[in-house]
């Protein structure tokens, strides 16, 4: 599973989270546990660490592969900090990595890829009801359009293109029905697929995605120590336009601020990890420090 999922920007993520022996941590998106496995071999303090994941195949997967001491938390990230402040814990170290795993991606059966067949699904959290193929088969037209522009910033006029041709077609049961629908709809080259923007605005809605956001990101100041470190990566601009507003805002005081920028630039991947990890190339890292 490791080779599966190689987590992104690794190495500036320890140096700019610059971990230490005995540090706590918290990751609100553990994944597959790529980022904990390297932050938690330099601070050793598996007592103290919390992996959150709300795929239950991630969350099993870090039972089965941390110390039993290391508290696994099978819920959305904006739960378990509402938990977690609740029981008053605070940590030296947080991150956050607001991608989807590549194996998310790769499953068929979990339908967030028209690059496998499968089920409109796209579920993170498959306890909950609603799929990628509700959404796709009832919602009206004018709620996909609007699903499509905010959410896939694609332009008003696509977007409702789109959304007509998707429900004079229904019902779409497959990622590869929805995908080819939507490709033979553009014509001319193009470098991404023309249902990339289409999978991401379903994606979103279908997992309330930038609202866990907008609710999440307040609260992480009263979760980090003195000088604890916040990472946050992003993959697409609404997310990192929702994190460089926040930071902008809890930097914004003064001595009287929450928070501490430490890059004022986003942090991007360097040329050797492209190779080794395309998925890497849109993926951007926001560092910030708990003032005194």
């Amino acid at each position: 599973m490791e080779k599966l999922h190689i987590p992104v920007l690794l190495s500036e993520v320890l140096a700019g989270l610059n971990p230490q022996l005995h540090e706590s941590y918290l990751d609100l998106t553990a994944g597959y546990g790529g980022h904990a496995r390297s932050i938690l071999d330099v601070t050793r303090n598996y007592k103290s660490a919390v992996l959150v994941d709300r795929d239950e195949f991630a969350a099993e997967y870090l039972a089965q592969e941390f110390p039993p001491t290391t508290t696994i938390i099978n819920t959305d990230f904006y739960s378990a900090v509402l938990q977690l402040l609740q029981c008053g814990k605070a940590f030296d170290i947080i991150l956050a990595d607001f991608g989807v795993s590549s194996p998310q991606l790769d499953m068929e059966n979990r339908g967030f890829s028209f690059k496998n067949d499968g089920p409109l699904d796209m579920r993170m959290d498959r306890r909950q009801s609603k799929t990628a193929a509700d959404i796709v088969n009832h919602a009206s037209e004018r709620e996909l359009a609007e699903i499509l522009i905010k959410y896939g910033e694609i332009p008003s006029g696509r977007a409702h293109m789109f959304a007509r041709v998707i429900v004079h077609h229904r019902p779409l049961r497959t990622t590869v029905e929805l995908a080819e629908l939507i490709r033979t709809r553009i014509h001319g080259y193009s470098k991404t697929h023309p249902a990339t923007q289409v999978f991401q605005a379903i994606r979103i809605a279908v997992n309330g995605e930038l609202e866990q956001i907008e609710k999440t990101l307040p609260l992480l100041p009263k979760l980090l120590n003195q000088n604890g470190r916040l990472g946050i990566i992003t993959f697409h601009s609404l997310e990192d336009r929702l994190v460089k507003d926040f930071f902008k805002e809890a930097s914004s005081y003064g001595e009287e601020s929450p928070l501490k920028i430490i890059n004022k630039k986003p942090i991007t991947a360097e040329s050797e990890e492209l190779v080794i990890n395309p998925r890497s190339r849109s993926a951007k890292l926001r560092l910030a420090r708990k003032r005194n």
